[in-house]
């Protein structure tokens, strides 16, 4: 299985649309262990009306750990089925494992401002 986690220098990008990368772990979910990683990078512009769903979609990616983000970038990471956990911190590989370990949950929030103007288009 594959998660991914938009990022910036290892650690959790505050923000899903404007990270530099999302780092991509393969997990195994029954030995709770990091197996491989790879870096994507991040689409220019907004996330949400990038195709960078479709594009972690493609590369199996199941689950996306974020710190804050939209809900239209949640609906569209949903309809490219990725499941979306927010409220995440911290450094990327640590963040993947208490994942792992099953103690991280959906913060519920959403990011609701959204000063870089790429949803007033």
């Amino acid at each position: 299985m594959k998660i991914a986690l938009p990022s910036r220098n290892n650690n959790i990008d505050d923000h899903f649309g404007h990270c530099e990368y999302f780092t991509v772990f393969t997990v195994n979910t029954e030995t709770k262990e990091i197996t491989a990683s790879e870096t994507v990078q991040s689409p220019s512009g907004c996330g949400c009306k990038s195709n960078i769903a479709s594009t972690l979609s493609n590369m199996g990616v199941k689950v996306m750990l974020a710190g804050n983000m939209g809900e239209g970038a949640v609906r569209v990471l949903n309809n490219s089925g990725i499941e979306v956990l927010r409220g995440c911190s911290g450094d990327v590989k640590a963040v993947a494992l208490k994942w792992l370990e099953g103690s991280i949950k959906d913060s519920g929030d959403f990011c609701h401002a959204h000063e870089h103007g790429c949803h007033n288009e």
